[in-house]
């Protein structure tokens, strides 16, 4: 990847180019398009939110309709890598200082064909008409609009104790083996949907907020938090005859991240979410929800050491060593050890390792916290018992790795792995600083997958399996199936499990995209959700762990774009 060029640079270069060579040039990374896709899968929920135009004489004239057509169009497919303010993220800056200077006909070409640094060709990929780039070239000129904030107030406005602490059950008031329950995400109703691991039929269809990101589990594995894109979180009581909602509130305008206290001592005392917009996090009660610390992350970066306005909040776990919450900011580079045992005086241990901190999970001691500097292609590690930065391992391009994968390697001990979205590698970092001193925090090796596009890598302790998935990758033979490889035998490279053809779907031109693979309870099934578009038919695929066969198939009218699934068991115990 050419990723050293300029924007200048690119921009003349491509202005320069024929039609036909610039649109090659633009138009032939996998890698880019896999991170686009991910970045802009959906939109972001700012995209309906109502925001002021302010009319800059130096900008080119855009009539109200025009501008807010513009506005939806860039957070449908913008903003994601350029940010909500246009300061950029993992994209680069488009504000009016450069925008401006650039002139419309330049913005146009660079829309239309896009760039070798990852800028896709919206125009000439046909993903946007000609007006639609003009429109798009003459609004990244604009002052860029500002969401409103999202405070305490307007928290508890959406605040609502559906059924509160006194009216819930005393004990279990069903038959179901909660610890074998999924939660899978039905993304584009805005609902999940659990099924019981045992039986494989649906227990409940609950109503939730949009594209639920993530499912997390109370310390006592009783209640199900679950956060959507839109910042609405929902805490499901698990005791119930049939289990529901208890609790929600919204907690912004866009959102990724939610867990609970797990330290011991302070079981589902609280729970804590963070946002996308505002960027900013809030301490809730853990039984219904209250809102009763909101702090916001913006701030300077851990690198250039430059003040951002939009450092958004990724991903966040609890600690097991001391009463924290690990929060991690995602454009400032920082880890956040929020300290909850006094809120009221809240102490904070800031860790600075690299920028573009994304998703993550423990290792196999669930001491230190493996997070991913995305585009920096880092993953750092944190030891939340000593409260630092332990290590910052270069990998490949973009990783991604949902969680992540503990095992130990046959020659190098405890790792955890990661897939990428951005290139075909598999990265093994050792975790073992005691036994295995000089593996610890770098990288042991490197695994070849089937491609870019990952987003999660999964094992299991009673399992000799890895799998790989690659739902991103534009080759649907690829994103239609996972890779396996068997632990003890590494060399031997992958298998390859048809997971979309196993599902038996009609072809019916759904996209059948093979995303999460997730271990039930025992250890000994791994379920898959098969991916397509809302008015096409979708599928859970349940593989034999042991044999690599089919074992069923969960089909069902109301199991509409299932993306993510979270066992409680494994959820709860951090087991990945």
């Amino acid at each position: 990847m050419k990723t050293s060029r300029t924007l200048g640079l690119t921009m003349l270069a491509l202005a320069a180019m024929p039609f036909a060579v610039s649109q090659a040039f633009a138009a032939d990374k996998n890698v880019p398009a896999a991170e686009i896709k991910y970045e802009g899968a959906g939109g972001s929920p700012l995209g309906d939110v109502e925001m002021h135009q302010d009319v800059n004489p130096k900008a080119p004239a855009m009539s109200k309709e025009e501008f807010e057509k513009g506005r939806k169009v860039y957070f449908e497919r913008c903003a994601g890598c350029h940010g909500v303010l246009r300061k950029g993220a993992t994209g680069k800056p488009l504000t009016p200082d450069i925008t401006l200077e650039r002139g419309t006909e330049y913005l146009k070409t660079f829309i239309n064909y896009g760039s070798p640094a990852g800028m896709p060709n919206w125009g000439t990929s046909g993903e946007l008409t000609e007006d639609e780039v003009d429109l798009m070239a003459r609004y990244v000129q604009q002052t860029p609009p500002q969401p409103p904030e999202y405070g305490m107030a307007e928290m508890k406005a959406t605040w609502k104790v559906i059924v509160p602490p006194e009216k819930r059950p005393t004990k279990k008031m069903n038959s179901y083996n909660i610890s074998n329950i999924f939660s899978t995400t039905l993304r584009d109703t805005g609902e999940v949907a659990l099924i019981d691991g045992d039986t494989k039929q649906i227990i409940n269809i609950v109503k939730t907020g949009y594209a639920v990101h993530i499912s997390r589990l109370s310390a006592s594995g009783r209640y199900l938090y679950v956060v959507g894109r839109d910042a609405k979180v929902n805490m499901i009581d698990l005791w119930m005859e049939t289990p529901d909602n208890v609790a929600e509130i919204r907690v912004g305008l866009e959102a990724r991240s939610v867990d609970t206290s797990k330290y011991k001592g302070y079981e589902d005392k609280f729970a804590v979410a963070g946002s996308y917009w505002p960027p900013q996090y809030v301490i809730m009660k853990g039984d219904t929800l209250e809102p009763l610390k909101v702090v916001g992350t913006r701030g300077m970066t851990v690198d250039t050491q430059e003040y951002h306005p939009e450092p958004r909040v990724a991903s966040i776990v609890a600690s097991h060593f001391k009463p924290e919450f690990v929060i991690n900011v995602k454009e400032t580079g920082k880890t956040l050890m929020v300290d909850y045992s006094d809120i009221e005086n809240l102490k904070t241990t800031e860790i600075g390792s690299a920028r573009f901190l994304h998703d993550g999970g423990w290792d196999s001691t669930k001491r230190y916290f493996m997070v991913a500097a995305n585009k920096s292609n880092k993953i750092a590690a944190i030891d939340a018992k000593e409260g630092k930065l332990v290590g910052l391992t270069e990998v490949g391009a973009i990783p991604h790795p949902g969680r992540g994968a503990n095992f130990v390697h046959p020659k190098f001990g405890p790792v955890w792995a990661t897939g990428h979205l951005g290139d075909d590698s598999i990265a093994l970092i050792g975790t073992d600083p005691a036994k295995h001193p000089k593996q610890a925090w770098q990288l042991v090796a490197n695994l070849k997958s089937q491609g870019g596009g990952s987003l999660f890598i999964k094992t299991h302790p009673k399992s000799k399996h890895l799998y790989v998935d690659n739902p991103l990758h534009p080759d649907t033979g690829v994103s239609q199936s996972v890779a396996v490889y068997d632990i003890n035998n590494l060399d031997a490279g992958y298998k390859v499990l048809p997971i979309g053809e196993w599902a038996g779907l009609p072809d019916d031109g759904g996209a059948k995209r093979v995303v999460q693979p997730e271990y039930n309870k025992a250890g000994d099934e791994v379920w898959f959700s098969v991916w397509s578009a809302k008015d096409k038919a979708s599928a859970i695929v349940v593989v034999d762990d042991k044999t690599l066969e089919l074992k069923t198939v969960i089909k069902d009218p109301k199991l509409i774009t299932p993306t993510g699934h979270f066992n409680v068991y494994n959820t709860q115990h951090d087991v990945y």
